[in-house]
């Protein structure tokens, strides 16, 4: 039985025989722009410092709002554009092709029952026969109006322009004055932007995701290969967990199945081997592909010399029976502090978490 699920949370895929059909429910298509070293795999540089530079911004326009984090506008921007993804998006922030809702005009094509009238002439949504959202915030136009702020001094306030969509939505959710500290008052801000709750349970979702990404390690004394490493790694944070995903080149869409039945063929991500496979070819280390075959490579770090023995960059496994290599399931990178990046198991994201998040530590493995 032990041997039947010897790879519970990583698998070996199965090459050119996947079918790789569905992209993922976020609307991600390709690599997207995705640069590795990113603080959040899943956003485009250009758009992640459009996000920063509005939350240094807003407190000249809103002086007494408090709280305001690039995660916020990260979590808003996901859900509304998946951060322009699949655009080009110039060095001053132009967005091209311009992101587009559908016509407001009742219809019920989008899910839009309300009739919007046309408020701009088509100068932002590009039709003068009714309103539609625009940009990667998707503002409409009559919103805009009166939110809308230059951010890169040109003089213009263009929705379809990062840094000034970015500051705008920041300005919108700050209202007057609110405390986004408060939990309370968040969501109210968000229910402002969108008056759906399911909206603000989703939005909310991508805000603590982005908000754990953002927290870094501290790797003040790691440098060489094993920065290199763990730097790799981190830059996946947010990447979702894909059954059999992963490769020496990066992400890839994985296979069915893993024992409780969970498919990554219509997931682009990493398991738990893809992750440290991917992690030290950047090092330029070939690791083989599973958990188990992973454990004899470089020097072994016995279970019984504890946790404590581990360095940053060490590999670290969990087994059914520690002391049985061959029942290994699991493996992490430990980044030091108790802690390692993880893509633990299906239906989550690579993370960091601590080591003692998993069971059946089975000690460890130095390769540099």
């Amino acid at each position: 039985m032990l041997l039947l699920f010897a790879a519970v949370c990583c698998a070996a895929p199965v090459g050119n025989a996947i079918s790789a059909y569905v992209a993922l429910k976020t609307g991600a298509q390709g690599d997207g722009g995705i640069a590795e070293g990113g603080t959040a795999a899943d956003i485009p540089p250009r758009m992640l410092t459009a996000y920063k530079k509005a939350v240094q911004q807003v407190g000249k326009h809103v002086p007494k709002c408090q709280g305001m984090r690039w995660p916020i506008l990260a979590g808003i921007a996901k859900v509304e554009s998946n951060h322009a993804v699949g655009r080009n998006i110039a060095a001053g922030g132009d967005i091209r092709p311009r992101i587009y809702g559908v016509l407001l005009n009742g219809s019920g094509a989008g899910g839009n029952t309300a009739v919007f009238p046309d408020t701009d002439n088509g100068r932002w949504d590009g039709t003068a026969s009714g309103e539609r959202a625009v940009g990667p915030f998707q503002f409409l136009p009559s919103t805009w109006e009166g939110t809308g702020k230059d951010a890169g001094g040109d003089k213009t306030a263009d929705p379809h322009n990062a840094d000034d969509a970015a500051l705008g939505a920041a300005i919108y959710l700050c209202g007057n004055g609110r405390d986004l500290t408060k939990r309370a008052q968040l969501k109210a801000a968000i229910l402002q932007y969108n008056h759906s709750n399911e909206y603000v349970a989703g939005v909310l979702g991508w805000i603590d995701q982005y908000t754990a990404a953002a927290k870094d390690p501290n790797l003040k004394n790691v440098s060489g290969k094993v920065r290199t490493v763990i730097e790799v790694a981190l830059s996946q944070r947010g990447v979702p967990y894909s059954w059999g995903g992963g490769n020496a080149k990066g992400t890839s869409y994985g296979i069915c199945c893993s024992p409780s039945g969970k498919s990554g063929v219509s997931i682009k991500g990493f398991d738990c081997s893809g992750l440290s496979t991917y992690a030290y070819a950047k090092a330029g280390i070939q690791l083989p592909r599973t958990a188990a075959a992973q454990a004899g490579v470089g020097q072994r770090i016995p279970a019984s010399l504890a946790k404590s023995a581990l360095k940053p960059g060490d590999l670290v496994f969990y087994a059914y029976a520690p002391g049985r290599d061959s029942t290994i399931y699991h493996v992490g990178i430990y980044v030091g502090g108790g802690q390692m990046i993880n893509a633990a198991r299906p239906g989550t994201v690579v993370r960091l978490d601590a080591v003692d998040a998993m069971s059946g530590f089975a000690g460890g493995a130095r390769l540099l």
